[in-house]
């Protein structure tokens, strides 16, 4: 049998479920197709679930694979452990999490509301907190398991105007070697993505964002702010993201847990 044009058998996530949060648009997106395409069963969960339905569809649709909708505020207990617990049921189990959804707010610290700190903290850390959680259920008695949260640069290093993205992006991967910590006795490994800037709709708000704040052209964030500290001054793209979010789930031992990996074309080098 062949799916989207390969061998059924050389699918490097055959047979495996994956829950993907924020996986309606952009890197999330991107990760579920090809997840899809290497024959794994995926749970777009996202808030706007039409979208979640429509790209679920087109998994379907492009890979003759099983694919779902789950409506999912990350920041909300319930949603999240009805969200879990509904994908386990329909497809046996939980193989893979992906903790991708994410916000970005752009401010001075001095004019930072506490409102949008708390709001950015909760979907990047209580969202992880609370999909990690429902998830860790399936994989400890499966003993098996592979969680991915979606880092930044930002988890490694500060930029101007994002505190709380900074701030939260870092909690990730002390999140992370926490689970990989917990998780080993039992299967589960954990690892964080760092992507560069990706041209994501989160992003290109943050352009003309990051133009009023700092005065300057918005093509001048773009080269002088964005790209300013890559190789090649290009963006990172989610197929780039996609590539090193399989390659950590389809990663067979625990000798991969822990870790961070910078995807950014050599803005930050490790």
């Amino acid at each position: 049998m062949e799916i989207g044009g390969r061998e059924e058998k050389g699918m490097l996530l055959k047979d495996k479920t994956a829950i993907v949060t924020g996986a309606a648009s952009g890197i999330g997106r991107e990760i579920a197709l090809t997840f899809a395409r290497e024959g794994a069963r995926v749970c777009i969960a996202d808030l706007d679930i039409d979208a979640a339905h429509r790209t679920a569809a087109e998994i379907t649709r492009r890979y003759n694979t099983v694919a779902m909708a789950a409506a999912m505020d990350v920041t909300d207990e319930a949603q999240v452990d009805f969200g879990v617990k509904s994908t386990a049921a329909a497809f046996g189990g939980i193989d893979i999490l992906v903790s991708n959804a994410g916000v970005q707010h752009i401010d001075a610290l001095v004019d930072l509301s506490f409102a949008d700190w708390r709001r950015i903290l909760a979907v990047h850390l209580d969202g992880a907190f609370l999909t990690t959680r429902a998830c860790l259920k399936h994989m400890y008695p499966a003993r098996a398991g592979s969680i991915l949260y979606m880092g930044s640069v930002h988890s490694k290093l500060a930029s101007l105007l994002k505190a709380p993205y900074v701030a939260a992006k870092h909690g990730l991967i002390g999140l992370c070697k926490a689970v990989a910590k917990e998780g080993a006795e039992y299967g589960v490994r954990a690892n964080v993505i760092c992507p560069g800037f990706v041209r994501t709709p989160l992003v290109e708000r943050q352009i003309p964002e990051q133009a009023r704040a700092l005065g300057i052209s918005e093509e001048d964030v773009v080269k002088k702010v964005m790209l300013k500290e890559t190789v090649d001054g290009e963006f990172t793209t989610t197929e780039d993201v996609a590539a090193v979010a399989l390659m950590f789930a389809s990663f067979p031992t625990n000798a991969l847990t822990g870790q961070s990996i910078v995807v950014s074309h050599g803005w930050h080098m490790e």
